[in-house]
């Protein structure tokens, strides 16, 4: 049962995010923390995060949204909704004013964009689907074991929710791709496993997805070990992280720990093999592994590059001309 606190949004909404790769974007949260209740989730570290169990809905976002648009110099180049609250949560006013957003927008001609791990309702796939060219999607999803999936995303959709989606979205010209964030050591980054998870994606028609590895804060340390089923799960995860908290992590973030770097390379080189294999291309998040490339994961979508002016992800840009 998750609790609903309604509250009026004091703040702008279209707003950038801190993290690097949105810093440029227009941001859109509908909530203060996310029914999913995934327990890794960097949300769980924010000031505002309400607690477990519980959501912020914000009851103005829209009327918000059509105050801010008119004031604004240009038209955002996309607007994003962020994963930290997903935009499809299983909560009837999130869908609602969700949906209500997205229609809005649509009307607008403006580009949309979002990341997310939930059950997306007919309704909703029926609007994105019949406005393919303003619609970027990224569903995550990093293992078809249903049991993992719901220790570590216990209010999320199920892996065949979301293979299904990725299909639908496809086959409709949406631009949606995968993004296996976070690959969880010990538990999603089996190769054997990531082999399956990629031969699913392709037969659904993903030709490109994301990864990046879990890191984790001290708040999330805390998570995990009071929501993971037993302490021999929370120590075998725990044992991958030996950095203190007090250390920077490789994304540069102080209270973060993150994999070896050797360990990361690994990871990533498994699942690019299988995503070879497979006929997908791969993007590592260049923002959380920084000392391993610079590459843009598209976690927002296509858009120029605010350094070059260029396209962030030329297969990207020529899978866009085809839709």
């Amino acid at each position: 049962m998750i609790v609903v606190i309604r509250r009026q949004r004091r703040s702008a909404v279209l707003t950038p995010s801190a993290l690097p790769c949105l810093r440029d974007v227009a941001t859109v949260n509908l909530t203060a923390g996310c029914a999913h209740g995934c327990v890794y989730c960097y949300a769980r570290s924010y000031p505002s995060y309400p607690g477990d169990g519980t959501i912020v809905f914000y009851t103005n976002t829209l009327q918000l949204i059509r105050e801010e648009l008119p004031l604004r110099r240009s038209p955002p180049p996309v607007v994003y909704f962020s994963p930290s609250s997903d935009l499809f949560q299983p909560v009837s006013q999130v869908l609602e004013m969700g949906y209500d957003i997205l229609e809005f927008l649509f009307t607008k001609g403006l580009p949309v964009a979002f990341l997310s791990k939930g059950c997306i309702p007919s309704r909703h796939m029926e609007l994105l689907c019949a406005n393919p060219r303003l619609v970027q999607a990224q569903i995550g999803i990093t293992t078809l074991d249903e049991r993992i999936s719901t220790m570590f995303e216990p209010g999320a959709a199920p892996p065949a929710q979301r293979l299904k989606q990725l299909e639908e979205l496809r086959s409709a010209g949406v631009r949606a791709r995968a993004r296996l964030d976070p690959l969880i050591p010990g538990w999603t980054d089996e190769p054997a496993a990531l082999d399956e998870l990629c031969r699913a994606l392709a037969a659904a028609g993903v030709s490109q997805m994301s990864a990046s590895a879990l890191f984790i804060r001290a708040e999330i340390v805390r998570t995990l070990g009071r929501l993971l089923p037993n302490q021999e799960v929370f120590h075998s995860l725990l044992r991958h992280y030996p950095a203190p908290c007090a250390a920077r992590s490789a994304a540069g973030r102080r209270g973060e720990r993150s994999l070896a770097k050797a360990l990361r390379e690994r990871m990533y080189d498994s699942v690019r093999e299988s995503a070879v294999r497979h006929g997908i291309a791969l993007s590592i998040c260049g923002c959380e592994n920084p000392d391993i490339t610079s590459e843009r994961c598209c976690i927002a979508g296509e858009r120029p590059d605010p350094r070059t002016g260029s396209r962030q992800t030329k297969l990207f840009a020529v899978e866009s001309a085809k839709t």
